[in-house]
């Protein structure tokens, strides 16, 4: 019985070990469960903190741009302007006579005249019976003269007998020249009259292009009437551009200038040959005219543009990409010293294949933001990476 018992005690024993055992690792492996999750969840939220910081560090960057240091290039300076085309010398053409009533018209606006050329014809009928009564008056007075010579030449043959006095000798002489001189007068006004028939016809004083004609056949015309045409002298033209004070500093009489009527793609060789000296004060513009021969496509009170070439100069020349505009001007973004952008305000000078030449604002030792001006801003720091510049 006793035997048993120990038995029974012992597997008893037994029992009551393998139950804490299996406790403790129930719990050792509950313990690790809950620091395996707490170890997820900490991995997760610091993958979600480390997500925005790079977001952050991500959005940060310092953009790179392209800069360029234009130095200063010799360019020739072309000065562009533009105006009204007009007749070199626009000479009106009006009647130099008393008038009259308007016969024949010979020419028309487009004709092409030389000097002295009949242009009108008034009508003349009254002054010819003048001519025709002033040549029958000299006719009259002629033969008075004749009259008078031949009774001084007898009164002096009888003088010699005796038979008149000195006093009478001196009263013939003297019928005489009143004869002679009768004559002249009479002479001269018909002379006078035969050119006032003259002046009667409207001519050229020069030859030339006729611009306009304001005279028809059946008008009455006089030295009131004013222009009756208005004569291209030689058919020259030019253009009358109009420049600022700046670029009139630039100009000088002789240089040449090619001229381009609007419209057209055509180019017309000229040359200055006048420079305004004064300077409007309302438009703050002055004139420079530029003769161009005549060509059929040249019409005065038309508009052309004008290119002067005024020389070489020594500025900035950048591409066209590295320019920008806005209401307060034309401007370039520039990287100073410490990369970050600024704008300069600059004037443009000439504008051609080969870029922008800078007039002002610019010295040609800045670095200059080639393209991406649009989207940076001023104070924006950047990474400038230097390009070689255009020659």
């Amino acid at each position: 019985m006793n035997r048993e018992t120990s038995i029974r005690t012992s597997d008893t024993l037994v029992v009551t070990d393998n139950s804490r055992r299996k406790r403790r690792m129930v719990i050792v492996a509950a313990v690790l469960i809950a620091l395996l999750a707490i170890g997820m969840l900490m991995f997760m939220r610091g993958g979600e903190e480390a997500a925005p910081g790079a977001a952050a560090a991500g959005g940060g960057q310092v953009p790179t741009v392209t800069v360029v240091v234009p130095g200063r290039s010799q360019v020739g300076r072309t000065i562009v302007a533009s105006g009204p085309l007009a007749a070199r010398r626009d000479q009106p053409i009006g009647i130099a006579g008393g008038g009259g009533k308007v016969v024949r018209v010979l020419v028309d606006a487009g004709s092409w005249v030389r000097a002295g050329q009949v242009l009108a014809i008034v009508d003349r009928s009254v002054q010819s019976q003048q001519a025709a009564q002033l040549a029958a008056q000299i006719d009259a007075a002629r033969a008075n003269a004749a009259l008078a010579q031949n009774n001084y030449e007898r009164a002096l043959a009888l003088q010699s007998r005796g038979f008149v006095s000195k006093a009478e000798i001196d009263s013939k002489r003297a019928t005489r020249d009143a004869a002679n001189a009768q004559v002249r007068v009479a002479q001269a006004q018909l002379a006078a009259t035969r050119a006032e028939i003259g002046r009667l016809n409207v001519t050229a004083p020069t030859s030339g292009l006729i611009l306009s004609r304001s005279i028809e056949a059946g008008q009455v015309v006089g030295a009131g009437s004013g222009a009756l045409f208005r004569l291209a002298e030689g058919g020259a033209m030019e253009l009358r551009a109009q420049m600022s004070q700046q670029d009139l500093a630039f100009v000088r009489v002789g240089m040449p200038a090619s001229v381009t009527l609007i419209g057209s793609d055509q180019a017309i060789s000229g040359s200055v040959w006048q420079v305004a000296p004064v300077i409007d004060p309302q438009t703050r513009l002055g004139d420079v005219r530029i003769a161009i021969p005549y060509a059929p496509g040249i019409r005065p009170g038309g508009f052309a543009e004008a290119r002067i070439s005024g020389g070489a100069t020594t500025a900035p020349l950048l591409p066209q990409s590295a320019v920008l505009s806005d209401s307060k001007g034309n401007y370039v973004y520039i990287v100073n010293g410490k990369n970050e952008i600024e704008r300069r305000s600059i004037k443009i000078g000439t504008v051609d294949g080969n870029g922008v030449t800078i007039a002002e604002g610019l010295s040609g030792t800045e670095a200059v933001v080639l393209s991406a001006g649009p989207f940076l801003n001023p104070g924006q720091k950047v990474n400038p990476r230097r390009q070689a510049a255009a020659r």
